[in-house]
């Protein structure tokens, strides 16, 4: 993007925000606050697709769960099966002897995904989960 091309605004922001924000922004490697800024906003914008549904997206679904919690495996396998075109991969990982990760990669209209992400975060024995998407350019 050319420099004349970026718009210039103002923000006003009470002063312990502030000194919370440069911390972030140090932490996370920005160069200034304008590139945090731009990355935040994008990242908002992203999280509105789920909420419009038509866009299609492609992310994943994050999922720790206990793989002794009864049918939760029988769960989650009848959950995926019933969306299969969307899901494009899924890697399994043994973290201990009780303790799963599952990562699934998917592509599709937002609202299916974000509601195939909910069916699955809610089972009983899944401990945390998170659906991370990015819009797909057509």
């Amino acid at each position: 993007m050319s420099q004349s091309e970026l718009k210039r605004f103002g923000v006003s922001m009470d002063e312990q925000l502030l000194r919370r924000f440069d911390e972030f922004i140090r932490t996370k490697g920005y160069e200034n606050r304008s590139e945090a800024v731009r990355d935040l906003a994008r990242e908002a914008m992203t999280a509105q697709l789920w909420e419009e549904g038509e866009q299609t997206v492609a992310g994943s679904i994050l999922l720790f769960y206990d793989h002794h919690q009864r049918n939760l495996l029988e769960e989650m396998t009848r959950i995926q099966h019933s969306m299969h075109h969307e899901i494009l991969a899924t890697t399994h990982f043994h973290l201990d002897h009780d303790n799963c990760l599952e990562l699934i990669i998917v592509k599709g209209q937002a609202k299916k995904l974000r509601a195939l992400s909910d069916q699955l975060i809610s089972l009983k024995g899944v401990n945390y989960g998170k659906f991370t998407v990015a819009p797909v350019k057509n």
